[in-house]
């Protein structure tokens, strides 16, 4: 499983012209899930994302995490996350997962993420077209795959 996660001001995502899900301070995440994944990678993802120290203390610092500040989640499904584009000029998604596997991850992955954050997260829809809007604060952008542990 890889994420990609922005630490915002404010973001939200629109499916057919319709508000699905908007935060605050807080993450932004797109995943992206392959044929390998299991349960046990989103579970290690939830709780790494909400105890990652990207948000500035008193003096500055990124010494806090999303669940130390009391910022929100939202959460993007986006397979192009696991894209080769080593061969030619049009990217492969052959590493995606199938969305029958994909999906029960992704929404498993929504509970994991909101477990380990204390509230709920918002989201976007499966397997939607969706125009995500966001201020990154800082930047900071950060990319995680739980297949690289170390």
């Amino acid at each position: 499983m890889r994420v990609v996660l922005q630490r915002v001001s404010s973001a939200n995502v629109t499916i057919g012209g319709r508000v699905a899900g908007q935060i605050g301070r807080g993450l932004l995440i797109l995943q992206g899930i392959e044929a390998a994944d299991t349960a046990a990678d989103g579970e290690w993802l939830a709780q790494k994302i909400t105890r990652l120290r990207i948000f500035p203390d008193e003096a500055a610092q990124m010494n806090r995490s999303v669940a130390d500040i009391g910022g929100e989640i939202l959460l993007i499904s986006q397979f192009t996350l696991h894209a080769s584009t080593a061969k030619g000029s049009r990217p492969s998604f052959n590493a995606a997962a199938r969305p029958e596997h994909a999906r029960p991850l992704y929404e498993q992955f929504i509970v994991q993420l909101g477990n380990a954050l204390g509230r709920p997260v918002q989201t976007g829809e499966f397997g939607k077209m969706m125009q995500v809007t966001l201020v990154n604060d800082g930047p900071v952008t950060l990319i995680i795959d739980s297949k690289i542990r170390d």
